[in-house]
């Protein structure tokens, strides 16, 4: 695009630049990942004001500047940069629609969204070029990044879609509009910012409402409130799950001794049916139901249900801190999955370290922010439920480590700070490690990993 492409996209007034000046490099928020011909957004953060960084943007090769604020290079001066962001990122997406045949997919979920992502960008990837987020940029800045990185010749564009209140995923599906929405679980996720399950639900339902008219929900079968979702979709629905309602279904689940499962992928939509096998490389039965997410959206955009299964089966965790397992050298497992948490995903990882053989299973639990007033509670439950499941040792870290120590009783230890968490740790031994990724536990979780001391 030129500059003036760009100022007439955003609504912006271009200063300093000539209006055919050509922007032909990536669109950037930081100024530290500049290339040639960039577009340097400038986001006035908690931390840092990028307006502060335009000039070095501009020398590392920023060709223009959104700004929010005159600035000392060329730049398109806008109200919000951010919005503006949102709002190029939804012009060039109707241009490359227009140019081809781009399908848009977009996932939401109080647990596992990434993890989904992840597994359509590989399933996806293998029968056409696809563009899914890096790590976890499913937010107002994220998305739209991500969808700037699409070019004419991408076939799939697969978005993560989150939320912390409501209207977010909304104003996310008015920049893209979808041509599948994806919706895993309704839990127990952000509380403080929603107050109530029951509004959860309505913030996840977004997505289905920002379908494009022929777009298609999937949607999980085995959640009630995910479920009746479906009333609110323009036009088909495919259900995936374990029940009989499920078009998409796994049969005979089992899972191995390192947690990886394997299943009978079941698949009767649009009036083909088949079964295929499927063995996982990913740890945790709770990957059954994201497995069957990616493989019913695949379907639904047409992929030979074989050949899903065989893909689902070659697919490898690709984020950090999800279900990551390490043997070190010395006997011990590490099992990281510290990059965020809520009550809903430390069971499932509660539930995956009780299924692995151990001499002694420990669970490193940090906090789980954004709980509202549900904060105490929801602690003391996963405290019982590590009791409840036999973990030998619980370790608590951070300000709630007193509500869980009071679920877990005396196999529990309180530790104020990731920090000053201390493993006595022998061959035999599995650690999981579980916290929102503000807890710090993933900073542990990579001395661990590393063979350093706890």
């Amino acid at each position: 695009m030129t500059a003036q492409d760009v100022a007439a996209a955003v609504g912006g007034t271009l200063v300093g630049a000539a209006p055919g000046l050509l922007v032909d490099g990536p669109v950037v928020t930081d100024s530290r990942l500049v290339a040639p011909g960039a577009l340097f957004v400038a986001v006035a953060g908690e931390r840092t004001d990028g307006h502060d960084h335009a000039a070095a943007a501009s020398a590392a090769g920023a060709v223009l500047t959104l700004a929010s604020r005159p600035v000392d290079v060329p730049h398109v001066l806008v109200p919000d940069t951010v919005e503006a962001l949102g709002e190029l990122a939804r012009v060039v997406l109707d241009r490359l629609r227009a140019e081809g045949e781009l399908r848009v997919v977009g996932v939401t979920g109080s647990v596992g969204k990434t993890t989904t992502k992840d597994l359509l960008a590989q399933v996806l990837g293998a029968a056409g070029p696809t563009v899914a987020p890096r790590e976890s940029f499913n937010n107002e800045i994220g998305l739209p990044l991500t969808v700037l990185t699409a070019t004419p010749a991408t076939r799939y564009l697969v978005l993560e879609m989150g939320a912390s209140g409501p209207g977010h995923i909304d104003y996310l599906t008015r920049i893209a509009p979808l041509d599948v929405a994806v919706v895993l679980i309704v839990g127990h996720a952000h509380m403080g910012g929603f107050g109530s399950i029951e509004a959860v639900a309505r913030a996840k339902s977004e997505i289905v409402t920002g379908l494009r008219p022929d777009g298609t929900a999937v949607l999980n079968a085995d959640d009630a409130r995910v479920a009746a979702m479906a009333a609110l979709a323009p036009a088909a629905v495919v259900r995936f799950g374990r029940g009989a309602e499920a078009t998409v279904r796994a049969r005979d689940v089992r899972t191995d001794d390192a947690s990886r499962a394997s299943f009978t992928l079941e698949v009767d939509v649009s009036g083909a049916r088949s079964a295929h096998p499927v063995e996982l490389r990913l740890v945790g039965e709770h990957q059954v139901s994201n497995a069957l997410a990616a493989a019913a959206t695949a379907v639904v955009l047409g992929l030979d249900a074989g050949a899903v299964a065989a893909a689902l089966g070659r697919a490898e965790r690709v984020s950090a801190h999800r279900m990551a397992v390490t043997d070190r050298a010395d006997g011990v497992r590490i099992v990281d999955d510290a990059y965020n948490a809520n009550p809903d995903s430390v069971a499932a990882a509660l539930r995956t370290l009780a299924h692995m053989p151990a001499r002694r299973r420990i669970a490193v639990l940090g906090e789980m922010l954004e709980l509202g007033a549900t904060a105490q509670a929801d602690h003391t439950a996963v405290g019982a439920l590590a009791a409840s499941l036999g973990i030998d040792e619980v370790v608590a870290v951070g300000p709630s480590a007193d509500a869980v120590r009071a679920g877990a009783g005396e196999r529990a230890r309180m530790v104020a700070d990731v920090a000053d968490v201390e493993l006595d740790l022998h061959p035999g031994d599995v650690v999981l490690l579980k916290g929102s990724n503000g807890s710090g536990v993933w900073r542990l979780a990579d001395r661990l990993v590393a063979g350093g001391a706890a």
